[in-house]
């Protein structure tokens, strides 16, 4: 019911929004059930890039606390996506001259809002951008999912999911196959990785990413791309 809406929108903003003002975030907006945020301003804030990674770990952590008490609850449990990304943004009061909001706005914001949107195509609850990565640093663990056009953009970029090392090191053998089928991707060995994305796919590792690239794969091996094909996947929607 609305109600219902209501109460399980305010059960799960408030710790959320809680887990990013702790880490020295700026709660710009909610869209519908979306949390938009940013770091580094008002104030500079140092390490901002750590501290948003931070803080979406500790929300895809927190939100399985919150999926016990949703069960109970509501009947149900949900699910989230994060994406991040930095760079230099436009910040300040934007709007009309009788109601405006403290905001930003610019192609960084744009980027992040797509890799939000990505994360239900690659099946993943966190992706971080390539500038992301290379501040961050050997902090966290990463795992390339794509080179990527996203919608809106000409330049590719290399999006990746990133996670404490020791998630990363609790499934290392499977995201070490994972990563030859990639790299067999890349080289137009279609058949091996198809054989390995199959064979992930059917252990229940990453299923959705390894049955999008499975496909991807049986697609490219039927109609190969040739010599210059350079392995940039384009999104075509949001």
């Amino acid at each position: 019911t609305p109600t219902q809406v209501t109460d399980l929108l305010h059960d799960y903003l408030t710790p959320m929004t809680h887990i990013i003002t702790s880490n020295m975030g700026t709660l710009d907006k909610f869209i519908g059930d979306a949390i938009m945020a940013f770091w580094n301003a008002p104030v500079d804030v140092p390490d901002h890039q750590k501290k948003a990674m931070s803080s979406a770990l500790q929300m895809l952590d927190h939100i399985h606390v919150l999926n016990e008490g949703f069960q109970t609850k509501f009947g149900l449990t949900i699910k989230i996506g994060v994406g991040l990304h930095c760079g230099r943004v436009r910040v300040g009061n934007m709007g009309s001259a009788d109601l405006f909001d403290y905001t930003l706005i610019g192609d960084n914001v744009n980027l992040t809002s797509r890799l939000e949107s990505l994360t239900k195509y690659y099946g993943q609850v966190l992706l971080v951008s390539q500038a992301m990565k290379e501040v961050c640093g050997d902090e966290y663990a990463y795992v390339e999912m794509d080179s990527v056009r996203v919608k809106g953009k000409n330049e590719p970029i290399t999006i990746y999911t990133a996670m404490t090392h020791e998630a990363y090191g609790a499934k290392k053998p499977l995201f070490d196959r994972y990563e030859q089928a990639l790299a067999d991707y890349k080289a137009q060995r279609f058949a091996e990785a198809i054989a390995i994305f199959g064979e992930l796919e059917g252990q229940g590792f990453e299923a959705v990413l390894c049955a999008m690239y499975r496909e991807r794969c049986e697609h490219l091996a039927e109609e190969p791309p040739g010599e210059g094909w350079d392995g940039v996947y384009t999104h075509k929607t949001k």
